[in-house]
């Protein structure tokens, strides 16, 4: 039994999926929300305009957002320590989830808004309003186009993303409601707009909450299926039975499993190893597998109770 290597750790060949360089669009949405941030409080302060300084305070949310992504993306690429051996990926998970949660305050607060206007209607400031929210679709809307490749693959960069896409969509309503009211003078057409679009952010943001919760919860990431997988190691030569099979995230964009296999024939381990880790990669984007190989008779007290 010279052979019986009953602990494989394979890492053959695989590469890694760095989370893609967005470094432009967090510095493009950074820099040019914080101008005009700047602006907004300068002429919100001298025009004497609460809807500017408060779009000003909303902007400052989506500036904050988007450095927390960034600062994510960026604590990601750090190299694991003696204490944080898998390095600070996971705070790419963080990041999604903080951005899910800012994203629900920032709804409650246009709800809670508009039922107070609902009430007691602030007569709507034209032009300059709308000027502003014209400037604010611009900017959010190409920084969300920037982010938009990525948000499919990675839930950080979605979390950006939709931080920015609803940004340009309450600056359109804004907009849409300001030409309305201008033309016929409806003040109650402002707090409708402002609940429409809170439900529409609402209903975006609660599958990023949702996956982000998760993710941190050690779940099997969106779009990768267990049964298949069990399926395909279980068809592996020679092996009689899989278990402790566990697939979490380690960060926004890469994916770990440990699995234990039983094999009746161990002479060939370093090749089945090598091919399972290939396969898992190629075929289901499993960027770092642990396997664990046991001979038949080998008792493994993680193995089911039933077992003869």
């Amino acid at each position: 039994m010279a052979h019986s290597h009953s602990h494989g750790h394979s890492h053959g060949g695989h590469h890694h999926h760095e989370p893609a360089n967005y470094g432009f669009a967090f510095a493009f949405g950074i820099g040019l929300n914080t101008i005009f941030i700047v602006i907004e409080v300068i002429y919100g302060i001298l025009g004497d305009s609460l809807a500017l300084l408060a779009d000003a305070g909303h902007n400052l949310s989506d500036v904050l957002g988007l450095i927390f992504a960034w600062i994510a993306v960026w604590l990601g690429t750090k190299a694991p320590t003696n204490k944080r051996t898998y390095g600070l990926k996971r705070s790419s998970i963080m990041a999604a989830l903080f951005n899910a949660i800012f994203l629900f305050v920032a709804i409650g607060a246009i709800a809670w808004e508009a039922i107070q206007r609902f009430s007691s209607p602030a007569p709507v400031a034209g032009k300059t309003v709308i000027i502003v929210a014209l400037i604010g679709i611009v900017i959010n809307g190409l920084t969300a186009f920037l982010f938009m490749a990525g948000r499919k693959n990675d839930l950080n960069i979605r979390g950006a993303f939709m931080h920015m896409a609803a940004d340009a969509l309450v600056s359109l309503g804004v907009v849409i409601a300001g030409f309305i009211i201008m033309w016929t003078g409806w003040q109650w057409l402002d707090p409708i707009v402002s609940l429409g679009i809170a439900v529409v952010i609402l209903l975006g943001t609660w599958g990023l909450l949702l996956e982000s919760v998760n993710l941190s919860l050690d779940a099997v990431p969106e779009g990768i299926d267990l049964n298949k997988i069990k399926t395909y190691l279980e068809r592996l030569p020679s092996v009689i039975e899989v278990h402790d099979l566990h697939v979490w995230a380690m960060s926004t964009t890469e994916v770990a499993l440990t699995v234990h296999l039983v094999r009746t024939e161990i002479d060939d381990n370093d090749e089945i190893i090598q091919r399972a880790t290939k396969e898992l990669h190629d075929r289901f984007a499993i960027e770092h597998a642990t396997i664990q190989i046991e001979k038949g008779t080998f008792a493994c007290s993680l193995a089911p109770a039933d077992r003869i």
